[in-house]
C-alpha cells in the first residue's frame, strides 16, 4: 500500500495507454467513491461525473479538446461537471459562480490521486470547447463540464515535470523566526 506522499509524487500526466487493457469495474467504482469523498461546500456535492467508455463518445470529447489523441486512446474518460444551480440554492451567487466549480475540481483531483493509487494513470484536460463537450454528453439541467480525465493503464513512464521551489509559491505570515 502506497502512502499519500508516494501517490502524489507518482502522479504524472499519462498520454499513452496500454491497448486492449480495460479499467476493471471494481477499480473504477473505488475511484468514483474517492471522488465522491472529496470535501464540498455545504456537503452539497454540486457536481456530476460522467463515465465515458464508448469509443465514439470519447472521440467526440477528443474533438472538443483540440484533437488530443490520448482521450480516445484511454479506455475511460471521466468528465467532471459543476452543478451551479445546486450550489446556488444554498450559497446564492458565490455558490453558482465559485463553489460548484471548486466542488467539481476537488472531486476530479481526488479521482486523479485514486487513479494512481489503483495502479493506473490519467491526464487532466481543462483545455476544451465547453459547448462541444456539453453537446457530446447531451448535458441538461445547467451542468457545466469542468475537467476531463483520461484513465487507463500507462504504456509510458512520463518524465517528472519541474516544479517551482516552495519559496517561490509560499509566503509565511508572519515570517518564521530564525533560530
Amino acid at each position: 500500500m502506497w502512502d499519500f506522499f508516494a501517490t502524489v509524487r507518482h502522479r504524472h500526466s499519462v498520454r499513452q495507454y496500454q491497448e486492449d487493457t480495460p479499467v476493471e469495474a471494481e477499480k473504477l467504482h473505488a475511484i468514483l467513491e474517492m471522488a465522491c469523498a472529496a470535501p464540498t461546500a455545504g456537503d452539497l456535492q454540486a457536481y456530476h461525473i460522467f463515465v465515458v467508455a464508448d469509443d465514439a463518445l470519447r472521440d467526440s470529447l477528443r474533438a472538443a479538446a483540440g484533437d488530443q489523441a490520448f482521450i480516445s486512446a484511454a479506455p475511460v474518460c471521466l468528465v467532471f461537471c459543476a452543478d451551479p444551480g445546486r450550489s446556488a440554492e444554498k450559497f446564492r451567487e458565490r455558490g453558482e459562480k465559485l463553489f460548484a466549480i471548486q466542488d467539481a475540481t476537488i472531486a476530479a483531483a481526488y479521482a486523479q490521486l485514486a487513479i494512481v493509487a489503483a495502479g493506473m494513470g490519467s491526464t487532466w484536460v481543462g483545455d476544451f470547447d465547453e459547448r462541444a463537450a456539453a453537446e457530446a454528453l447531451g448535458l441538461s439541467g445547467g451542468l457545466l463540464p469542468i475537467a476531463l480525465l483520461s484513465v487507463g493503464y500507462p504504456a509510458e513512464l512520463p518524465e517528472i515535470s519541474p516544479r517551482r521551489r516552495l519559496d517561490e509559491v509560499v509566503t509565511y505570515l508572519p515570517e518564521p523566526r530564525q533560530t
